[in-house]
């Protein structure tokens, strides 16, 4: 199925981090590769991202952490987006995220999380191929 709309995707920061450089780069850069992007700001909840995504009825949501605090925000928006049945909706992110704890957030059904120094391009690239993949077949 072709896309109806533009890719939406919901950017957010999680938590006390408040370094929001990198995902008002990502925010930029998304919409620039043609999607429509819902940056929630600083200082965010698990349950407000999740409400705020489905309000937005996005396609895909990005967290953007640095505070080390990955292992309780994925998890925690992972569980309220099964308990929401938003099956077609991908997660994924970057920040400073360490090798093992990627592969037990990839388990619980977190997408590609992407370190500092991934480009924009390879980040738009991926959403686009997820979405059309997941939720336009």
């Amino acid at each position: 199925m072709n896309n109806p709309r533009p890719i939406r995707v919901l950017v957010a920061k999680v938590g006390l981090d408040g370094h929001d450089r990198g995902a008002k780069v990502i925010a930029t850069a998304l919409r620039n590769a043609g999607m429509e992007v819902i940056y929630t700001g600083l200082r965010q909840t698990p349950d407000m991202v999740v409400h705020a995504a489905l309000q937005e009825d996005v396609d895909a949501i990005g967290i953007s952490i640095l505070s080390g605090a990955h292992m309780t925000v994925f998890p925690k928006i992972i569980s309220l987006m099964k308990e929401h049945q938003m099956t077609d909706v991908l997660l994924t992110g970057g920040g400073i995220i360490p090798e093992e704890d990627l592969k037990t957030l990839r388990e619980m059904g977190v997408g590609r999380l992407f370190a500092p120094g991934a480009t924009t391009t390879d980040i738009a690239d991926y959403i686009r191929h997820w979405v059309a993949e997941n939720k336009w077949k």
